[in-house]
């Protein structure tokens, strides 16, 4: 901690310990970032877990330090925020599954009982945070064991029965640390990889979300596909060479930024049918705006041969293209095997989508365009014509606008 830690986030660490001991309580760091920390690796979302009671030491170190506390006591949480910093304080607890799948009954424990609940060993591992003991390790499954020999071990042969989810998380950690499963969790996954019909859409898609926010996604869903996980999600989803290289080429396009998880998932959703999408969407309970974006792309992806018609102006490719949604547009133009395709949809999303007028309705009535139906398809015709390269300036629109209304009134 002592290495890795800001100095003023220590401090607060340090503090927290002092304030919880004053009151009979125990302090401890746990999870994620003791993990981080035994690995190297710098670690700024602190959870910190008392024996005691989070929100009342929350409020104890903000008198003896100052700062705001935002508590939940229904479930005893809180946070606590001192200018830039913050950390989230949470009661010890024990949990129960009535049933697999089923969300745990959660109660008050000791700092054994909220490791026990944890998924893996490597996350089942807390610091002591009170003055006594400060900087001791508590690591009651031999989780930092795991660490040196990169192993990925359930805490109990029921882990995967009583949650699911751990499936596609254990999957996660083992690609993004570079470790691997353990033999018996790995046998217990396969084992196991039916009860991901026990969790609901939502839960599974907040791992799959997760899972597109790695740096390098498509690892982990290579190895489910190969353990059978994918499948059971979906069982036309795939997670192969064709898909790790779309993602790595998604990377390419923006180096140092990492693409939008909506761009992952539109290229994993690329190869499903219409039919195989909707099933999708609706075990997922996707957000309409996401569902909208899935649509999208198997849409387009229908219609992409309008866009390799030979001599397409640029306002033919705009007015294809215009309604459907960046992501959906990106993921085509990864998959799509024609150049002149992929070339198309870059040109659209470069350079087409960012054309506007310089002129509106309220100019076209000032230069003698007659109000009603015919002002907004002059005010189209017009677009399409800069679009085309017909119109590139404001002048060169009036200009072209006084042509257009001479010969309306030479007709007339």
């Amino acid at each position: 901690m002592e290495e890795r830690l800001p100095a003023e986030l220590l401090e607060l660490v340090r503090k927290a310990g002092e304030v919880a001991a004053s009151q009979g309580q125990r302090l401890y760091l746990v999870g994620g970032a003791v993990r981080d920390l035994l690995l190297g690796q710098p670690s700024l979302d602190l959870d910190l877990v008392v024996e005691g009671h989070a929100p009342e030491l929350a409020r104890h170190l903000a008198r003896a330090w100052g700062g705001e506390v935002l508590a939940h006591p229904h479930f005893g949480t809180a946070k606590f925020r001192r200018g830039e910093l913050s950390i989230d304080l949470v009661t010890a607890r024990s949990e129960t599954y009535s049933r697999p799948g089923a969300l745990p009954n959660v109660k008050p424990g000791s700092i054994d009982d909220d490791l026990l609940r944890r998924d893996f060993t490597i996350n089942a591992m807390a610091i002591h945070l009170d003055p006594a003991s400060y900087g001791e390790l508590v690591d009651p499954y031999h989780g930092r064991g795991d660490l040196d020999q990169r192993l990925i071990r359930i805490l109990h042969p029921k882990s995967f029965v009583d949650d699911a989810t751990r499936i596609l998380r254990a999957l996660r950690y083992e690609q993004r640390l570079d470790f691997q499963l353990e033999a018996t969790t790995a046998e217990l996954l396969r084992q196991d990889t039916p009860m991901l019909d026990s969790i609901t859409g939502d839960r599974i898609r907040h791992e799959l979300e997760l899972i597109l926010r790695e740096a390098y996604p498509e690892k982990a869903l290579v190895q489910a596909q190969e353990l059978g996980v994918l499948a059971r999600i979906h069982p036309s989803l795939r997670g192969d060479s064709w898909l790790a290289e779309r993602f790595g080429e998604a990377r390419e396009l923006t180096p140092g930024t990492p693409p939008e998880p909506s761009l992952y998932l539109c290229l994993l959703i690329h190869r499903l049918s219409k039919e195989g999408n909707e099933l999708l969407i609706r075990r997922l309970r996707m957000a309409k705006a996401t569902a909208r974006t899935m649509r999208d792309t198997l849409t387009l992806k229908s219609e992409l041969p309008a866009l390799a018609e030979p001599c397409l102006p640029p306002s033919s490719i705009y007015r294809l293209l215009e309604r459907y949604s960046p992501a959906a547009l990106l993921a085509n133009a990864l998959a799509s095997d024609s150049p002149l395709v992929r070339q198309r949809l870059h040109l659209f999303l470069d350079e087409l989508r960012y054309v506007k007028l310089s002129l509106n309705g309220e100019d076209l009535k000032r230069l003698g365009a007659p109000p009603g139906p015919r002002l907004g398809r002059m005010l189209q015709a017009l677009h399409e014509a800069k679009l085309d390269g017909e119109a590139k300036t404001r002048q060169e629109e009036e200009e072209l606008v006084g042509r257009w209304l001479r010969l309306v009134e030479d007709d007339s």
